[in-house]
């Protein structure tokens, strides 16, 4: 497994966790609960940019990681 396919696991996983993450805060009352979850799936949203960010430039820079 190259390191370009495990990024994109890493990405995918990441959106996944983010996606239920949100889906929480809209499930529940609870204010706090509401907030920390949004905050939780902005710091994914954060690092899934800064990985795909990293992946776009392996993929530039390294040709056998390509997909």
């Amino acid at each position: 497994m190259t390191v370009g396919t495990k990024l994109q696991q890493t990405v995918a996983s990441i959106e996944s966790a983010a996606a239920s993450l949100k889906q929480f805060a809209l499930d529940t009352q609870d204010k706090q609960a509401k907030q920390m979850y949004n905050q939780l799936a902005q710091t994914l949203d954060n690092c899934k940019s800064t990985l795909q960010s990293r992946l776009n430039y392996i993929q530039q820079q390294e040709p056998q990681y390509r997909q």
